[in-house]
C-alpha cells in the first residue's frame, strides 16, 4: 500500500506539471511565468493546500535530477559571446551608446554585490539571519531564466539596454554561482571545505573543454550525431553526470558541478538542433517535476505563524528592490528614467539561485525550515510582480533591428555597385583598398568614403578596426591574399566571411571553414545558363516585387507550428527551409522549428512584416 501511495502521488505531481501551462494558456495568464505557476499548483496539490501528496523516493530522485538539470540549462543558457566585443553588433542608434557594456555591468553587479552585502548586514543586525554572507548571495541573484524570456517577449535583447540587463544577469548568474560554492566550502562538514579540492574541480573543467573543443571538429563524430547513436547527446549527459559525481566527490554541491557542466556546453558552441533536445527533456519533464514539488513542500500556514518570518517576507522583498534600483541608476547616464525603473524592476527578479541558496542553507544548518520558505516565497513574489513592471515601463526607443557592418576590401566593379545598392537602413559599408591598388580613384572618392590601407597585411587590418565588421567581404585582384584574409578573419571571429575566389582547390578550402565563396566567372556563366534556361527564375531573383528573402525563425512562439496552422495572413510564400545543414521542401504538415532559415517570396511589405513578427521577438 505504502508503494500503491507513492506512485500515485508521482501520477499527481506529473500530471500537475503537464495541466499547468495548459490551464495557464486558457486563462491568458500570460504574465505569469510558467514555474512560477507550477510551484503555486504545487502549494494548491501541497502542504498549504490539499495535500494530496506523499514523500517517496520516486519524488525526490526526479526532483532531484530536475534540480540538477535547472543547474545545467542555466549554465547554458549563459552566452559567452556577450564578453566579446566583436560579437556584439553595432546598434543604428548612436544616440545611447554606452561605455564598454561588459565594464559597465560588471560595475553594476560590484554595486549590486555590495549593496546586498549592507543590507545582509542589517538583516543580522535585526536578528533575521545569522549569516551575512548567505544573505548576501540570496539578495544579490538574479534570475537569467526570467531576465531571458521577459527581454525577448518586450522585443528588448536585440536593444542596447537589453544586452546590458542580459550581460548584468550573465555576470550575477556566473558570480553568485562560484561565491555559493565558496560559501560551501567554509561552512559544510570540515573535509569538504578544501578550496584546493575546488579549484581541482574547475581545473578538470578546464581540462574537458579543451578535449570538448578537439573532438568537436572531428569529422566521424559529427557522423555519429545522427541515427541511433546521437553521440553529442550522451556526450553532454556523461559530462553532467561525471562533474556532478566530481562535485560530491571534492565536497562541493552537485548543482555547482551541473552548472559547470553547462558552461563548457555552451562554451563549446553546440548546434542548435542538440540544444533545444537538451531544453525539451528539461523543461518537459525533469524540471517541472522539481518546481511542483518545490510548492509541495512549501508550509504556507507554518510561515504565517511565525511574527518575526511575517515581517521578512516585505522587508527581503524591499531589499531586493534596493540592491538592484541603487546600481542601475548608473544607467541613467545614457537612458530615460522609466526605461531605468524598467531595468530596475526585471533585474529583481529571482528564483532558481535562490532556491539552490536556501536548500543548500538549510541542509548545512545556517537558516531553519521557516526560513527557507520564506527566501522561496519571497523569490516566487518577485518573479510575478517584476516582469508585468518590466513590461509597463520599458519603452523601446531602439529598434529592434540593428544595422549590420559590413566591410569591403578591395575596391573594383564588384564591390562598388553593391555598396551604392545595399540599403543603408539594414546595412553600414566601409570600403578599404591599398593606395597602390588600381582603381578609379578621383570617381571612388566623389561618390565613396574609402577608406585607404598601407597594406593588406593583418596588423594593418587590426589597426583599422577591419576584423570589427559583422560582414567581410574580401575581392581584391590577389585570390592567395583572398583566402588567407578570409581565414584569419574566420580565426578572429567574424561573423560571416565571404571571399571572391576563382580557383576550385581554393573555393573548397574556404567551404570546409564555413567561409562564403563567390566567383565572377562562375557568377556570370550560372547567369547566363539561367537566362538560356529558365529566364523566370533569373526574374524571380532580379526583380524586387518577386525577389527572395531569408528570414530567421527567433520567436519562440512558433516553434513546432505547422505551416497549414501558421497565422500570418500576408502575401508571402515560403520556398525553403534551411535546419542546419539540411534543405527542407516546406508543405502544409513541415513543422517550424526555432532558428529555421526561411528562404520566401512576396510582396516586401508583407516580407518585412513577417521579418518583423519571426525575427525580432
Amino acid at each position: 500500500m505504502e508503494n500503491a501511495g507513492s506512485i500515485s502521488s508521482l501520477v499527481i505531481v506529473i500530471l500537475a506539471a503537464f495541466l499547468t501551462p495548459i490551464l495557464l494558456h486558457r486563462l491568458k495568464l500570460r504574465m505569469i511565468p510558467v514555474v512560477v505557476a507550477e510551484i503555486i499548483i504545487g502549494l494548491i496539490i501541497g502542504k498549504s493546500g490539499f495535500d494530496l501528496v506523499e514523500e517517496s523516493s520516486w519524488l525526490e530522485t526526479l526532483s532531484t535530477l530536475g534540480f540538477i538539470f535547472l543547474m545545467f540549462l542555466s549554465g547554458l543558457e549563459i552566452d559567452f559571446s556577450l564578453f566579446s566585443t566583436k560579437d556584439r553588433k553595432k546598434k543604428k542608434k548612436k544616440e545611447n551608446k554606452v561605455a564598454n557594456p561588459v565594464l559597465l555591468a560588471t560595475l553594476i553587479f560590484i554595486a549590486i554585490l555590495i549593496l546586498s552585502f549592507g543590507l545582509s548586514y542589517l538583516f543580522v543586525l535585526l536578528g533575521f539571519m545569522d549569516n551575512v554572507y548567505l544573505m548576501t548571495l540570496i539578495i544579490s541573484t538574479i534570475s537569467l531564466g526570467v531576465v531571458v524570456p521577459t527581454l525577448k517577449e518586450t522585443n528588448a535583447m536585440q536593444t542596447t539596454i537589453g544586452q546590458t540587463i542580459l550581460l548584468i544577469a550573465v555576470i550575477a548568474d556566473l558570480a553568485t554561482m562560484i561565491l555559493l560554492a565558496v560559501f560551501v566550502s567554509f561552512y559544510g562538514e570540515a573535509e569538504s571545505g578544501n578550496m584546493w579540492l575546488l579549484l581541482l574541480l574547475f581545473g578538470v573543467g578546464l581540462l574537458l573543454y579543451f578535449v570538448g573543443k578537439y573532438f568537436r571538429n572531428q569529422p566521424f563524430f559529427e557522423g555519429m550525431s545522427k541515427g541511433t547513436i546521437q553521440i553529442g547527446t550522451r556526450a553532454v549527459f556523461t559530462l553532467i553526470i561525471f562533474l556532478v559525481a566530481l562535485s560530491e566527490s571534492v565536497g562541493a554541491e552537485n548543482i555547482l558541478g551541473a552548472f559547470l557542466a553547462g558552461a563548457l556546453v555552451s562554451l563549446l558552441a553546440p548546434n542548435q538542433d542538440l540544444i533545444q533536445k537538451l531544453d525539451s527533456f528539461g523543461y518537459g519533464f525533469l524540471i517541472p517535476i522539481f518546481f511542483v514539488m518545490v510548492g509541495v513542500e512549501l508550509d504556507l500556514w507554518a510561515l504565517f505563524q511565525e511574527p518575526k518570518i511575517l515581517a521578512l517576507i516585505p522587508l527581503l522583498f524591499i531589499a531586493l528592490l534596493i540592491s538592484k534600483f541603487i546600481p542601475v541608476l548608473l544607467l541613467r547616464k545614457w537612458y530615460d528614467m522609466n526605461t531605468v525603473f524598467a531595468a530596475g524592476m526585471l533585474l529583481t527578479s529571482t528564483l532558481s539561485l535562490v532556491i539552490a541558496a536556501a536548500t543548500i542553507g538549510e541542509r548545512l544548518g545556517v537558516i531553519n525550515n521557516e526560513m527557507h520558505g520564506a527566501l522561496i516565497l519571497v523569490a516566487v513574489i518577485s518573479c510575478i510582480i517584476t516582469p508585468p513592471f518590466f513590461k509597463k515601463f520599458f519603452i523601446n526607443t531602439e529598434e529592434a533591428d540593428y544595422t549590420q557592418t559590413v566591410a569591403f576590401i578591395g575596391t573594383n566593379q564588384a564591390t562598388m555597385p553593391v555598396v551604392r545598392e545595399l540599403d543603408s537602413n539594414e546595412f553600414e559599408s566601409h570600403l578599404y583598398h591599398t593606395k597602390h591598388e588600381n582603381i578609379e580613384e578621383n570617381n571612388s572618392r566623389t561618390v565613396f568614403d574609402v577608406i585607404q590601407l598601407e597594406n593588406y597585411d593583418v596588423d594593418t587590418l587590426e589597426e583599422n578596426e577591419v576584423f570589427d565588421h559583422d560582414i567581410l567581404v574580401v575581392s581584391t585582384a590577389d585570390e592567395e591574399k583572398n583566402a588567407e584574409i578570409a581565414t584569419i578573419a574566420k580565426e578572429k571571429g567574424v561573423e560571416r566571411v565571404i571571399a571572391r575566389i576563382e580557383v576550385p582547390t581554393l573555393q573548397k578550402k574556404l567551404k570546409e571553414l564555413e567561409i562564403h565563396v563567390f566567383s565572377v566567372l562562375l557568377s556570370s556563366k550560372t547567369l547566363l545558363k539561367a537566362f538560356i534556361e529558365a529566364p523566370n527564375v533569373v526574374h524571380i531573383l532580379t526583380d524586387e516585387d518577386n525577389a527572395l528573402y531569408e528570414i530567421t525563425l527567433n520567436n519562440s512562439q512558433f516553434d513546432g507550428v505547422a505551416i497549414r496552422e501558421f497565422p500570418f495572413t500576408g502575401d508571402v510564400i515560403m520556398v525553403r527551409i534551411f535546419r542546419g545543414d539540411v534543405s527542407i521542401v516546406p508543405h502544409g504538415d513541415t513543422e517550424l522549428a526555432l532558428h529555421d532559415r526561411l528562404i520566401v517570396t512576396g510582396s516586401p511589405e508583407y516580407v518585412e512584416e513577417l521579418q518583423q513578427l519571426l525575427e525580432y521577438i
